[in-house]
């Protein structure tokens, strides 16, 4: 399995942290990972929320120096 890919998020508020998650996601293939970096403090609410609403797994989240840190797995199909 290939190393999870960072995506760097910081700095950036609601809504934009789980509206760009939602579309890099959406150009990976089923079982790849991606780590999201975010210091928006929604975030810890919403990018669970994304996940249990799409479909796509959220691995681990991670409390880091002024934000926080997703491991989100790429499902196959993405529920609306």
């Amino acid at each position: 399995m290939a190393e999870p890919e960072v995506y760097d998020l910081r700095g950036l508020i609601c809504p934009l942290p789980v509206l760009k998650t939602r579309r890099r996601l959406s150009t990976m293939k089923p079982g790849d990972r991606l780590w999201v970096e975010t210091t928006d403090a929604l975030a810890v609410l919403d990018i669970p929320a994304y996940c249990q609403q799409s479909g796509n797994a959220l691995l681990e989240s991670v409390a880091v120096e002024g934000g926080h840190r997703f491991l989100i797995e790429r499902t196959k199909i993405e529920k609306n």
